[in-house]
């Protein structure tokens, strides 16, 4: 009984790790995006007269919509759509994330507008007044989506730990012809 308690222990300690690393690098991936969306906007402004320095809520906004898009893993979202096109896949799967994303948005928007003292009824009609720029943030955010599902999927349908291992790992050289291994100072062998 210690035995199986120590292995279930260690089962949900690796589970632990696993989930902190892949949250962590999902939150990285969306600070990169939304810190490139902010540069951009920041130039864009400048052009106009205003300057604004603020990298603290890009990190905020990554930490906060990668629990969100844990959270749709955890729930398994867009799982039943395992047996289409790997294109298929994706482009569903980020319409549900991104789904999944505004909605849990518009809690949060909610519940800060409650912290603040506001009704529901402001707090929507507050964000339908930014309604061009949440568009947009929609479809930036799908573009964001899209690179990440793709490459969890890619890493699925081509086996645990293959898709990092063909990014990270050495590859040897092989002829293009005859798919002989190529010495790095050889020739051709064929």
């Amino acid at each position: 009984m210690i035995a199986n308690e120590s292995g279930q222990a260690t089962t949900i300690l690796q589970r632990a790790k696993h989930e902190i690393k892949e949250y962590a690098f999902l939150c990285a991936y969306l600070y990169v995006c939304f810190a490139a969306i902010l540069l951009y906007k920041m130039a864009v402004l400048d052009g106009q007269g205003v300057e604004f320095l603020v990298f603290g809520i890009p990190a905020l906004k990554a930490l906060i919509l990668g629990k969100f898009i844990l959270l749709g893993h955890t729930i398994r979202l867009g799982e039943r759509s395992g047996g289409s096109r790997l294109v298929g896949v994706v482009a569903y799967k980020a319409a549900l994330y991104l789904s999944l994303i505004l909605v849990m948005s518009l809690a949060e928007e909610c519940v800060v507008g409650f912290l603040h003292g506001r009704t529901l009824s402001v707090v929507i009609t507050g964000m339908a007044g930014r309604l061009p720029e949440l568009l947009a943030m929609s479809a930036i955010m799908l573009l964001i989506l899209i690179p990440y599902l793709a490459s969890r999927e890619l890493g699925v349908a081509l086996g645990k730990g293959r898709l990092w291992s063909l990014f990270f790992e050495h590859r040897e050289v092989r002829c293009g012809r005859c798919k002989q291994r190529l010495a790095k100072t050889s020739s051709l062998p064929c």
